[in-house]
């Protein structure tokens, strides 16, 4: 379940856990410190405060009996009267520490209970030995005044003083109840303090693990994947094992792997059909190459045939009596040109057929490269989507999409030689056409000046101009040939470059690596 939450969730809800911890640890902390507070501020208020006012009244009473017994000692002493000053004012300083001690707040009923008893004993010493005293020091009777310490009994005294110190001992016992409940709490808020601690510490590791497994691995699989793709390794298995973020990634990677195995694959394919296309192409140009030339040889016999019939023709016209052999002679020229300019009817057809084929392959190959051209867009569409790790591979796409380009380029250039040379073997067709014909119309001039040699003159003329144009008519089939064997020249120049580019396209993709049973390289 944890597996299916997103990253910003968990990140939210761990953060709220220690936030959690925080506050808690927190309010517990101000808490103890109020608790510490009170319990320092009731030790000052109350234990501290009623210890320092019954040590006041107890050294003041005690100053008190001390001053007594110096005038009881020399009661014809002239610092009698401030002696007796003294004494009372050290009374009179006694009895407001005991009442200050007695207004403050008491830490029981036992300690209620003695401060009564105390305050009956304190009493009992101020009426009934201590103002005595001042009476009889106010009388102004020194015999008088020793008799009267004497008779105050020491036990007043004694009870008076062990009851001040009793109630100092309960406040001192107060006072360590009150610091050992304080360090009872103390120890108790520290060992909450280390339980929050370990518990945060425990949260935090826990933290650490479940981000650790959730971007730490999944990340470094991924970087893993990465970099087998960038190196060709299309093999690898991409697995999805969380709907979180990181999980998204791993589908995406997953998905841009296998596009990019069906793009090499397609490539593959497309670069194996072109380069065998190629080789036929070669072939096809090949055989058109000795068709021409041998095409290129009639029409050089058919030349010089006409040449010799010319020739023959003129001397016709000049010597009448040798126009028996004369006419004899062109009548079997004139057959063997006839034959011959069938010949090179038959041959233009199949070149014409045979330029037609190559125009049928470059159409081929045209489209292949238009096809590859469109796979290398896609694949530096999906390399885009890769980002910085995709760059390797745009680059190949790239290399791709020029190499498909370029064969375009070269299968157009070829589809235009072809289409030209078409057009001038249809020229020359129709050219050869008319010089059926005009072979026809010379045999049939031959056959009349066999029957009528009174006509040698007329039809010598009209067979001399005919010959001159068949002539012609040679001469531009000879400059046609010798074109198409130029065309067909650069057709087989442009197929061997563009089976050079097919194997080039096919080195440039065998370098990734998509398993032995789709064709690894």
């Amino acid at each position: 379940m944890i597996r299916n939450l997103s990253i910003r969730v968990r990140l939210a809800l761990a953060m709220g856990f220690l936030g959690v911890l925080l506050v808690i640890g927190g309010f517990i902390g101000v808490i103890g410190v109020a608790i510490s507070n009170d319990d320092v501020k009731t030790l000052y208020s109350e234990r501290l405060a009623s210890s320092e006012a019954l040590g006041q009244a107890n050294v003041a009473l005690s100053r008190t009996r001390l001053w007594l017994y110096r005038i009881a000692l020399d009661p014809d002493s002239p610092d009698v009267a401030q002696e007796s000053a003294t004494a009372r004012e050290l009374l009179a300083a006694s009895k407001k520490a005991w009442d200050t001690y007695r207004g403050l707040r008491l830490s029981g009923p036992e300690e209620a209970r003695r401060a009564a008893d105390a305050n009956t004993k304190f009493n009992a010493l101020v009426e009934h030995g201590l103002e005595p005293m001042f009476t009889a020091i106010a009388a102004r009777d020194p015999a008088n005044i020793p008799n009267v310490w004497r008779h105050i009994p020491p036990s007043l005294f004694i009870d008076a003083s062990d009851s001040m110190d009793a109630l100092g001992r309960i406040q001192m016992s107060a006072s360590r109840v009150t610091f050992d409940a304080a360090q009872a709490r103390f120890h108790w808020f520290v060992g909450f303090a280390i339980a929050g601690i370990a518990v945060a510490l425990g949260a935090a590791a826990f933290t650490w693990w479940s981000l650790q497994n959730a971007i730490g691995v999944p990340l470094a699989r991924a970087l893993g994947h990465f970099s087998a793709i960038a190196e060709g390794d299309l093999t690898t298995r991409i697995d999805v094992e969380s709907s979180d973020e990181m999980g998204q990634l791993m589908s995406g990677l997953q998905t841009m792997q296998s596009k990019l195995l069906q793009t090499i694959r397609i490539v593959r394919e497309g670069s194996r059909s072109i380069e065998t296309s190629a080789h036929e192409i070669t072939a096809g140009n090949l055989d058109l190459s000795q068709r021409t030339e041998e095409q290129a040889a009639s029409l050089e016999e058919t030349a010089a045939s006409m040449e010799q019939l010319t020739s023959t023709v003129r001397q016709n016209a000049d010597n009448a009596k040798q126009a028996n052999q004369v006419v004899h002679n062109a009548a079997m020229l004139t057959e063997e040109g006839n034959q011959a300019t069938q010949e090179v009817v038959g041959t233009m057809r199949g070149l014409s057929d045979a330029s037609g084929k190559i125009a049928e392959i470059t159409s081929v190959i045209e489209g292949i490269a238009f096809q590859t051209n469109i796979l290398s867009l896609n694949a530096a569409v999906e390399a885009a989507r890769a980002g910085e790790q995709g760059r390797g591979f745009a680059v190949v796409a790239g290399e791709v999409r020029s190499l498909a380009q370029r064969s375009a380029t070269a299968s157009r250039e070829i589809k235009e030689l072809i289409n030209d040379s078409l057009r001038r073997v249809e020229t020359g067709a129709r050219q050869v056409d008319r010089a059926t014909d005009r072979m026809s119309e010379i045999l049939a001039s031959v056959q009349r000046v066999q029957v009528l040699m009174g006509e040698i003159a007329a039809a010598s003329d009209e067979q001399s101009k005919g010959i001159e144009q068949v002539n012609q008519a040679v001469t531009q089939m000879d400059q046609v040939t010798q074109q198409n064997a130029a065309l067909v020249q650069q057709a087989s120049s442009s197929a061997l470059s563009l089976k050079a580019q097919a194997e080039q396209l096919a080195a440039t993709v065998s370098v990734f690596r998509i398993g032995s049973a789709q064709g690894d390289a």
